[in-house]
C-alpha cells in the first residue's frame, strides 16, 4: 500500500476536507473508495457533499455503520457490479474483519469515537478522539487485502510518531458496574487477586460498588443480593436492568425494556430528543432490525416478570 498525506486543517471542517479527498483519489486512480469517519453524523454529512459533486452515474455512495439495517450494510460491503465502484464512508467498524471487495483507495480523517464513562453524572459519552498508529496501520491496510492499493492520510507525516501506540484498553474508561456484578457473582470481592493485562482503576472499581449497593444488588459486604441476580439475568447495564426489573413489578415491563433498548441501540427510533416520540417510532417501524430489537425487548420483559 503507497500511502500519501494530505494535511488538513484542524479548524475547518472536516467533510469537505474528506469529499476534497475522496475526489481526489477518484481521479487519481482505479478501484472503489472505503474512507474512515468518526460517526454517524459526519457520514452523512459527507455523503451529501460527495452526492453533490461525483458526477460519475456508474459510482455508488453507501454508508456502513452499526446502526444500519443488516441489508444496508451488506450492500456496503458486496462487490460492486462489474462496470460500478463505490465510495463506502465507515466508522472504525470497518478496521477488521471485514473485507470490502475492489476497495483499493483508503481515505483515513485520522479520528475515532471512543466511549468514555464520566462517574460523576454517571453516564458514557463518545469522545472524538485521534486513532492510535495500530488502528491507522489497520485503516490502511484495507487498501491491500486483494491487490496494491494507496491510502490518503489527512495528516502531515510527522504527526504519525505522535500518535498513542495502542488505543487505550476499555477497561481503563469504562462504566465497571456490569463487570463488579460478575465479579460478585463469581464471589470475587477484590479484583487485584486476579491478573489482567490490564487492572480495573481502583476508584472506578469502587465507584461501582458503590452504585451496585445502591441498586441493591449487593448487600453491605459485597455479596451478590438476590436483587443482583436478577439485574444480572438481563444484558443490560444495572441502571437499565434495574428500571425493567422495577417496572416489570409494576405491570410495564415491555415498555421499560423498549426504552432499554433505544438507550443502548443508536439509531433505533430515530434521532429524537424525546424519548417518547422514539418509542412511537420503534412501535410503527417495519424494519427487521426494528422486529428484532421489539423481540429481544419482549424477552428481557419476560426474564424480568416476577414468578407466579
Amino acid at each position: 500500500v503507497e500511502t500519501r498525506y494530505l494535511p488538513r486543517d484542524a479548524r475547518a471542517h472536516l467533510e469537505p476536507q474528506v469529499a476534497d479527498a475522496v475526489t481526489r483519489g477518484l481521479r487519481a486512480d482505479a478501484g472503489s473508495v472505503l474512507v474512515f469517519l468518526p460517526g454517524q453524523a459526519e457520514i452523512r454529512r459527507t455523503e451529501r457533499l460527495l452526492a453533490e459533486r461525483i458526477a460519475e452515474p456508474t459510482t455508488d455512495i453507501v454508508a456502513l455503520y452499526g446502526a444500519l439495517d443488516a441489508q444496508v450494510q451488506d450492500r456496503a460491503i458486496e462487490p460492486s457490479p462489474k462496470g460500478r465502484r463505490k465510495v463506502v464512508l465507515a466508522t472504525s467498524i470497518a478496521e477488521t474483519s471485514l473485507t470490502i471487495e475492489g476497495v483499493r483507495i483508503v481515505v483515513d480523517c485520522g479520528l475515532a469515537r471512543v466511549p468514555r464513562f464520566e462517574p460523576g453524572v454517571g453516564l458514557t459519552r463518545l469522545e472524538t478522539v485521534r486513532v492510535s498508529r495500530a488502528s491507522a496501520d489497520q485503516r490502511r491496510g484495507r487498501a491491500g487485502r486483494t491487490e496494491p492499493g494507496i491510502c490518503y492520510r489527512l495528516w502531515a507525516e510527522p504527526e504519525t510518531a505522535s500518535l498513542e501506540p495502542y488505543a487505550r484498553p476499555e477497561i481503563l474508561s469504562a462504566d465497571l458496574s456490569s463487570f463488579a456484578l460478575d465479579l460478585a457473582q463469581w464471589g470475587v470481592s477484590d479484583p487485584s487477586k486476579l491478573a489482567f493485562l490490564d487492572p480495573p482503576p481502583t476508584a472506578a472499581y469502587a465507584e461501582a460498588r458503590k452504585l451496585l449497593t445502591e441498586l441493591s444488588a449487593l448487600d453491605d459486604a459485597g455479596r451478590i443480593t438476590d436483587e443482583g441476580r436478577a439485574l444480572r439475568a438481563l444484558p443490560l447495564p444495572p441502571r437499565l436492568a434495574r428500571m425493567v426489573v422495577d417496572a416489570s413489578r409494576e405491570g410495564a415491563g415491555e415498555m421499560a425494556a423498549q426504552l432499554a433498548v433505544l438507550v443502548t441501540e443508536r439509531g433505533l427510533g430515530g434521532n429524537d430528543v424525546d424519548l417518547s416520540h422514539r418509542l412511537d417510532q420503534l412501535r410503527r417501524d417495519r424494519s427487521r432490525r426494528a422486529e428484532e430489537a421489539r423481540g429481544m425487548a419482549r424477552r428481557w420483559a419476560s426474564l424480568s416478570s416476577p414468578s407466579p
